[in-house]
């Protein structure tokens, strides 16, 4: 059974968009901000903040003192 026309004419209109896929125009295309929305001195202090507490860490695990005294 063939489709109905209107099927048919909504089918042959999406076809035609399916070779322009991808290819937009460059007055529809918004304009790109290649910088970062986060300043990189933000980004330096939490991976020094990050990286700082890791060692800290580190150091309080294997740094102790052979015995520590008695917690009372």
């Amino acid at each position: 059974m063939p489709l109905p026309r209107s099927i048919r004419n909504r089918n042959q209109k999406f076809d035609k968009n399916i070779t322009k896929r991808g290819h937009v125009d460059p007055g529809k295309i918004a304009k790109r901000n290649d910088e970062f929305p986060v300043s990189s001195t933000l980004i330096i202090f939490f991976l020094v903040v990050v990286v700082g507490s890791s060692l800290v860490q580190i150091f309080n695990l294997f740094g102790g003192s052979a015995s520590k005294p008695p917690m009372e």
